[in-house]
């Protein structure tokens, strides 16, 4: 009996690579790590295989999800002066780009130079850039598939000079705030002597409109998170049923965060190459946190990291940020 995380032999086993270092091996060990832990967990990143990023893309049209459009509404409202701040003619920086959306609708007004689209999902990332280039063919572009939360290491075909990085949404608050801080400071680190951030922040608002974003009518967001599983058993080679799992997500507000779990509706046993866990009836993986700040903890945030937050435009209605942050030298 599996009563915690064990190492087990299992007949026709898939062979890992040799190397220790081989990114293959490196995520299953990630991965089995995190579910071996007390509190059992799986990083956020792996939601985004190509079914969890096309998903999160119908999440983001729902009415409950309000980062999106609370966002959008302040890039079109302050464009002009989102335009002045930036500068044109930088290399622009999408972390996290997805369907390259939310970068592509500052196109007209930002005019880089060159757009670097950086999703840990490379396929998915790859077809949205290929749509794009269509449709502004001045714009040198380029994908790259990077987990981007472990490392920053850009390759030496993209200028050093004029870099601006994109962090739209409310992707930082995945990270807890010393993560956060820790990313940040790399962040300005592969900025460069001149660079800057322009990054969205999700503020702290009222429960009801934040748990609603997070557990939609329409199960969007369920689906979404229940399909890591499916990730997991792909990449770790696990038997995660699926259908023995319900999407828990609540705001927090003793913690400052949303919290996204994934609870057994039964005991569950769970095997993977070399290993395996039992989950009691409701038990729960936690899968996702997601940190709403207050304005002045997003800005000295910023500070404590090496940015200086030149400019801070508001939806006061439903508290959202979008930030200028400048490299300090």
């Amino acid at each position: 009996m599996l009563t915690s995380c064990t190492i087990e032999k299992r007949a026709a086993a898939p062979c890992p690579p040799a190397h220790a270092d081989h990114p293959q091996v490196q995520v299953a060990a990630e991965l089995a790590d995190g579910l071996c832990a007390h509190q059992a967990g799986i990083s956020p990143k792996f939601l985004y295989d190509s079914l969890g990023s096309t998903l999160f893309e119908a999440i983001c049209a729902l009415p409950e999800y309000y980062p999106t459009r609370t966002e959008a509404g302040l890039f079109e409202r302050f464009g002009k002066e989102i335009a002045r701040a930036c500068g044109v003619g930088t290399t622009l920086i999408d972390l996290g780009a997805g369907n390259c959306a939310k970068a592509a609708s500052l196109f007209p007004r930002l005019c880089p130079a060159r757009y670097v689209a950086v999703d840990i999902s490379a396929d998915f990332v790859t077809d949205a850039l290929a749509r794009l280039r269509a449709r502004f063919p001045h714009i040198a572009m380029e994908a790259l598939g990077l987990d981007f939360s472990n490392s920053l290491a850009l390759p030496d075909s993209i200028p050093l000079e004029r870099r601006l990085f994109f962090y739209p949404g409310s992707s930082l608050g995945n990270f807890t705030p010393p993560e956060a801080r820790a990313f940040l400071r790399r962040l300005r680190k592969a900025c460069g002597p001149d660079g800057a951030l322009l990054i969205g922040m999700d503020l702290v608002k009222d429960k009801a409109v934040i748990d609603a974003a997070y557990d939609d009518a329409l199960g969007v967001t369920a689906a979404f998170n229940l399909n890591i599983l499916r990730h997991v058993n792909r990449l770790l080679g696990a038997d995660f049923d699926v259908r023995g799992w319900r999407h828990v997500a609540f705001y927090n507000e003793a913690l400052g965060r949303v919290e996204m779990h994934l609870e057994a509706r039964s005991a569950q046993r769970v095997r993977w190459p070399g290993g395996g866990r039992d989950f009691a009836e409701g038990e729960r993986i936690q899968t996702e946190n997601s940190y709403k700040y207050r304005q002045a903890d997003a800005i000295a945030l910023l500070e404590q990291s090496g940015f200086e937050a030149t400019r801070v435009w508001l939806d006061a209605r439903c508290p959202f940020a979008v930030i200028h942050a400048q490299a300090i030298s």
